[in-house]
């Protein structure tokens, strides 16, 4: 870690975000496009000054963004996780545009921890695909009671389509030696910068915490794109579809 951006605890909270960047662009290096897409998507039909909740927020990546782009935004981030929500909060200490909130999105009352009832958008990415279908179900109806009418909802993640599994393992094995690839260069897997966050000082605590919570990484049931346009629709929002995509991964947008 470099001294740049360092707190009153010392940590260099701008360095964890750019680890934490290149450990997600192992994965998706197309992560960045993804962002620049759903930003073009909320300018185009919420404006340039929105209030955002960055649900899943982690260590704040899309509230990064949106506030880089547009200045006069307003975000709150919504996560569980203790030691990505100390990044994001160092990140952010200090910015009143920007809010935490701890919270358990299964928890049927957590919106109510909320400090706003509306949302101009709600925004998320590579985080609901640890939740199966029936609870995502509940969660998108969650959503559409916060997104204002005419606001918008968006989700970049894994969403597998099972009809084409030729296409799917092809592209799955492409990937993974891609990656193989930049791991021999010295990229760091999800497990290999969770051993560096607990070795932190001022992360051990949290992370050791974040894994009494969560276990191991897991994976929730990843439907088609299709599916989640379809429950978004059936839960209130107007339009859905997708907007962009890889090979792997889609970005919905649903209009209130």
């Amino acid at each position: 870690m470099t001294d740049a951006q360092t707190t009153t605890t010392g940590t260099d909270w701008g360095a964890w975000q750019k680890s934490w960047d290149r450990q997600q662009e192992w994965y998706m290096p197309d992560r960045e496009e993804r962002f620049r897409i759903m930003l073009d998507m909320v300018e185009a039909l919420v404006g340039t000054a929105p209030r955002i909740l960055d649900l899943a927020c982690g260590t704040g990546s899309i509230t990064a963004r949106l506030l880089a782009r547009f200045p006069a935004a307003v975000s709150v981030g919504v996560d569980l996780d203790p030691a990505l929500l100390a990044i994001a909060e160092g990140t952010f200490e200090g910015d009143e545009r920007v809010t935490f909130v701890t919270a358990d999105l299964k928890d049927p009352e957590w919106p109510a921890r909320l400090p706003y009832d509306s949302y101009d958008a709600v925004l998320t990415a590579t985080a609901l695909h640890w939740l199966h279908s029936e609870p995502l179900a509940t969660l998108y109806g969650q959503v559409a009671e916060l997104v204002r009418d005419g606001g918008v909802f968006m989700n970049a993640d894994h969403m597998i389509d099972d009809s084409t599994p030729r296409i799917n393992a092809a592209e799955r094995a492409q990937r993974h030696l891609r990656m193989d690839q930049a791991k021999e260069s010295g990229a760091l897997d999800w497990a290999e910068w969770w051993q560096l966050a607990a070795q932190d000082p001022v992360l051990a605590g949290p992370t050791a915490r974040r894994f009494e919570i969560y276990g191991e990484h897991a994976e929730g049931d990843m439907p088609a794109a299709a599916w989640h346009a379809r429950v978004l629709r059936e839960k209130g929002f107007g339009e859905a579809r997708a907007v962009w995509c890889s090979p792997s991964d889609t970005l919905l947008l649903a209009v209130k």
